[in-house]
């Protein structure tokens, strides 16, 4: 679709190098430039002052809007794409939770299609490769051990579109998964784990590169048992995946992350489900039961935490709020970070020639208006 070229003025411009105050001309779908001073001619957009940031990127989010992804309903998946988009979020990627090997293909094979028709951004599974002790809203009896033929048949059924994996580095045959992930373009995330500080940083060494919402479902940190928490960490090659909805992580568990690793190896997600936008009732999460309750979700069987019901520009507000991030910071962590750490080309920054993935924020971050691929999407609604 062709749009009518536009230029944004008196914006407040969130861009990988700082913040640019002025202007942005989007013109073909695509950032054509970026100025200061009086505008080019031609049709403008006054944002007044307010903020001008990438689309946000959501990499760990299972679903919304009452869908799932593991659903593998096509139709179901769009409404979640759609009700993320208008909210800011212009790139996801579909997340998956364990099932058995014949559900996992027919699942993957279907988001692939999505992703062919560019509505997702890749496919993440989160199981099955997982610690049982530690397998969170994942059903324990669909969990197993990492089998690299199982994850050749989700290669062919994602047709390349299959972006990242969570494995539980002390389960065997897990390094000799992370080498083939690492080695096939899959980016391999440490989480759902027991492992141990050596079997962690062991994991980094084959090839990982996340750990999949740090604190959460892993083994915690400890002054003579660091674990993976203190190993993520400290390894300047891994990014971590934060839950900001004050649930998962208190907000000074998580102020610790962002001055340990720095906002630019913080990746913030929701891990959000179907029940997100919807008000509090009992829904499910591949096949458990869950429970929300102003808007915290738990197992109804077991209690444990069970997915989030954010969107993503939540997880940013709470980020500056909560954990006293600047803005600039909490937006990258909620975009190109994410986008980097996924590969995710075209996706979550601002720059001459970038899409034209858009989102304008008032001063309080609520969502404005969203901008994908050069076209104004329905009123945004933070």
């Amino acid at each position: 679709m062709v749009h009518t070229p536009v230029t944004l003025t008196h914006a407040r411009v969130v861009t990988p190098n700082g913040v640019h105050d002025g202007w942005l001309r989007v013109e073909d779908g695509r950032v054509a430039e970026l100025g200061a001073g009086a505008p080019p001619p031609g049709r403008t957009h006054d944002v007044g002052g307010g903020w001008v940031v990438p689309g946000l990127v959501d990499t760990h989010i299972h679903g919304g809007a009452g869908h799932a992804f593991p659903d593998a309903d096509p139709e179901g998946a769009r409404e979640i794409v759609a009700f993320n988009r208008a909210r800011g979020v212009t790139s996801l990627v579909g997340g998956l939770v364990a099932a058995s090997p014949e559900d996992t293909v027919r699942q993957v094979s279907a988001l692939a299609e999505l992703c062919e028709e560019g509505e997702l951004a890749g496919i993440y599974l989160e199981g099955p490769f997982i610690a049982r002790s530690k397998c969170g809203a994942h059903d324990p009896e669909l969990l197993r051990d990492p089998d690299t033929a199982e994850f050749d048949r989700w290669l062919r059924a994602g047709r390349g579109h299959v972006r990242m994996i969570t494995v539980a580095p002390e389960l065997p045959g897990a390094l000799d998964l992370i080498r083939a992930a690492a080695s096939s373009g899959v980016v391999a995330a440490v989480g759902h784990t027991e492992a141990s500080y050596e079997q962690t940083l062991a994991a980094f060494d084959a090839g990982a590169t996340v750990a999949t919402h740090l604190y959460n479902a892993m083994r915690p940190l400890n002054h003579r048992d660091p674990g993976p928490i203190a190993a993520a960490l400290r390894d300047e090659r891994v990014t971590v995946e934060l839950i900001t909805d004050n649930v998962h992580v208190h907000p000074g568990a998580a102020r610790l992350v962002f001055a340990s690793a720095g906002a630019e190896r913080v990746s913030l997600v929701t891990d959000a489900m179907s029940a997100t936008g919807l008000g509090d009732g009992e829904y499910t999460l591949g096949e458990l039961r869950v429970r929300v309750s102003g808007g915290e979700a738990r197992l109804v069987e077991t209690g444990a935490i069970a997915s989030s019901t954010i969107v993503l520009p939540q997880a940013v507000r709470n980020a500056v709020s909560d954990i006293g991030v600047d803005v600039p910071e909490a937006v990258r962590s909620a975009s190109s970070v994410p986008a980097a750490a996924l590969g995710l080309e075209g996706a979550g920054r601002i720059s001459v020639g970038a899409r034209a993935d858009l989102v304008v924020l008032s001063e309080d971050l609520s969502v404005e208006r969203v901008m994908h691929r050069g076209g104004w999407t329905a009123d945004g609604v933070s």
